[in-house]
């Protein structure tokens, strides 16, 4: 378990490094005070200067590099109140396309990453202005069924057609490739050649609204009584409300709530034909991914922090550490990259392990594609606590664990395999369960025929039981 003291002390040899002017100056000071050189002050407030700049230099980037929530980041009362359900995503925009394009849906029949290669290293790399670079954009190649009617059903409709091709999807919407439900425009098809008419125009997909599409993002209407009416997940609604924003150039989102006592008369009223048709013949929630995921999975080859049941520091467990989860609340796109992940402005809740009301905290993150990639299935995060409940930060490899990129498992002492997936509360048991006994498990994979792990192996043993009777037969 990789610590905030390390952290610092590993920032500030690099700040020294680069600053070597700084200890070069105290040589210089010490032999000047002892050859009694009158001048001897000046390198010597010089050193001092620059020691408080490595200081600032080092704490900067241990904040920005170690993911801590403190209690300078918690969100004061004031601002958007977000709801349990609540996830607000600002994305990059997508391009326009052609004026006279169509808004309809394509579902993802495959996926693959062809292409992810920056050159950034571990460091962060920052963009003046709105600029999103390429290198740090995946290139995925996808096979999409793009739907002619509004809606997609049991059978294909006519008008639809398949379309095979490469595109960048923005790391923040990968996804909606998982989730397997994209928002494209189909541009009209040219004129005609040789061969005959052109089957269809260039499809542009939209990534911010394939991840409204996909459910990633949720989606509230509150009408001009000011009551609220549910569209998340709801492919057909959004398509409908998606094609009013776009004919009128755009929506204001409140969070993620169209007003619509701030809109225009003429398109409050087109919103509320929508609301009232989903009231007149209710549309039952798409599912949460497509079926066919395991073809669309390309999780496996993003980069990120592997999960795993996590390492642990047997200090901080013999002190009285704990594992927390949170819920990210919001994320929003900013213009620094790592390689394997954007660096996104954040708000999470905490829930403290000491029963105390949960609190919400405002953080810039480094977020791993692969927790990004599974956003529509879960936005739970994992954090381990300092003892003294001052400090939080955010356990990556558990968190992954949790979300399901790698599917977890336990290996009983008899040697029989257990399969965990799918059964967050088993894994999150265990996580506590090792936590508590100081024990790590880098892997995603619990052996418990490891003479290290027997002091837990029965309660392990039960937990998992206990998770499969409740899950039922498999």
């Amino acid at each position: 378990m990789r610590s905030y003291a390390g952290a610092m002390t590993g920032s500030l040899l690099f700040a020294t490094v680069c600053c070597f002017p700084v200890p070069l100056a105290y040589v210089v000071a010490c032999v000047a005070w002892t050859e009694g050189e009158d001048w001897a002050w000046i390198p010597l407030l010089a050193a001092l200067v620059g020691s408080g700049l490595v200081l600032i230099l080092a704490s900067s980037l241990t904040r920005r590099g170690f993911p801590r929530i403190t209690r300078a980041d918690r969100v004061e009362d004031g601002g958007f109140s977000y709801g349990e359900e609540t996830f607000v995503m600002w994305a990059p925009q997508s391009p326009k396309g052609h004026p006279q394009a169509r808004l309809v849906r394509a579902d993802v029949l495959e996926a693959s990453l062809a292409r992810y290669d920056p050159e950034g290293g571990t460091g962060v790399t920052s963009y003046p202005g709105d600029y999103t670079p390429a290198e740090f954009t995946p290139l995925v190649a996808l096979r999409l069924r793009v739907y002619g009617a509004e809606e997609a059903g049991a059978e294909v409709p006519a008008g639809s057609f398949e379309i095979t091709g490469s595109w960048r999807v923005p790391s923040v919407c990968l996804s909606a490739v998982t989730a397997g439900r994209l928002a494209v425009l189909v541009a009209p098809a040219g004129p005609s050649g040789p061969a005959g008419p052109p089957p269809h125009g260039k499809v542009t997909p939209l990534w911010p609204s394939s991840t409204l599409l996909a459910g990633t993002r949720t989606c509230r209407v509150a009408g001009l009584d000011g009551g609220l009416s549910e569209a998340t997940r709801r492919p057909g609604r959004l398509l409908r409300q998606m094609r009013i924003s776009r004919s009128v150039g755009g929506v204001e989102l409140t969070g993620d709530t169209i007003d619509l006592r701030r809109l225009d008369a003429r398109t409050a009223a087109r919103y509320t034909a929508v609301a009232e048709r989903d009231r007149s013949f209710p549309e039952e929630p798409a599912p949460v991914t497509e079926p066919g995921e395991e073809s669309r999975w390309i999780v496996d080859r993003l980069p990120g922090e592997r999960a795993a049941f996590g390492s642990v520091s047997r200090r901080w467990s013999r002190r009285g550490g704990v594992l927390v989860r949170g819920r990210f609340l919001k994320m929003r796109s900013t213009h620094s990259f790592q390689d394997h992940g954007p660096v996104l402005d954040t708000v999470l809740r905490v829930h403290p392990a000491d029963g105390t009301p949960p609190f919400e905290a405002a953080r810039r993150l480094t977020v791993p594609m692969t927790y990004l990639a599974v956003l529509h299935r879960t936005r739970e995060v994992v954090l381990y606590a300092d003892p003294a409940g001052s400090s939080y930060v955010v356990d990556w490899p558990r968190t992954n664990l949790l979300a399901g990129t790698t599917a977890a498992a336990v290996i009983t002492p008899e040697g029989r395999e257990l399969s965990l997936a799918g059964r967050p509360d088993v894994i999150w048991s265990l996580m506590n369960l090792l936590a508590s006994h100081g024990l790590s498990a880098p892997a995603p994979v619990l052996d418990l025929r490891k003479r290290r792990m027997s002091p837990v192996a029965g309660a392990a043993m039960e937990l998992t039981r206990v998770g499969q009777d409740a899950a039922g037969p498999s």
